[in-house]
C-alpha cells in the first residue's frame, strides 16, 4: 500500500483542485447571461430543430466512422509491435506487412467508392 500513496494522494490533490476550480468559477466569475449564450453551439451553424424521432444520419457518417475505428485499431496493433520488433524478426515484419496491406486495400476501395468525399 505505502507504493500506491503517493498516486493516491497525487489524485486527491487533482480532485480538489478540480473541484475548488468549478465552484470558485461559479462564485467568483461574471453572471451575463443573454440568448446567445444559452443557445446550443453547433460548429458555428445555426441550430435547426429536428424531427421528434431524431432524423436520419447520412451514411457517409458512419463509413468515416468506421474508417477512424479502423485505422485506431491499426495504431493499437502498430505500438506494440514497434516495441517488439527487433524479437519478432522476419516473421513479425512479413505478418506487419500483410497487415498493413490489408488495411490498405480496405482503404483504397472506400476511396475509390467516394465513400471520402462529403457531397
Amino acid at each position: 500500500m505505502n507504493a500506491y500513496a503517493p498516486v493516491l494522494v497525487l489524485g486527491a490533490l487533482a480532485a480538489a483542485f478540480a473541484i475548488f476550480s468549478v465552484v470558485m468559477a461559479t462564485l467568483i466569475g461574471p453572471k451575463r447571461y443573454n440568448r446567445a449564450k444559452l443557445e446550443a453551439y453547433e460548429c458555428g451553424i445555426e441550430p435547426t430543430p429536428t424531427p421528434a424521432g431524431g432524423g436520419r444520419f447520412p451514411i457517409k457518417y458512419y463509413l468515416t466512422a468506421m474508417l477512424f475505428i479502423i485505422f485506431d485499431i491499426e495504431i493499437v496493433f502498430l505500438y506494440p509491435w514497434a516495441v517488439t520488433f527487433d524479437a519478432l524478426g522476419i516473421f513479425g515484419l512479413v505478418e506487419m506487412l500483410l497487415f498493413v496491406l490489408t488495411v490498405f486495400v480496405a482503404y483504397a476501395y472506400v476511396w475509390r467508392r467516394g465513400g471520402l468525399e462529403w457531397d
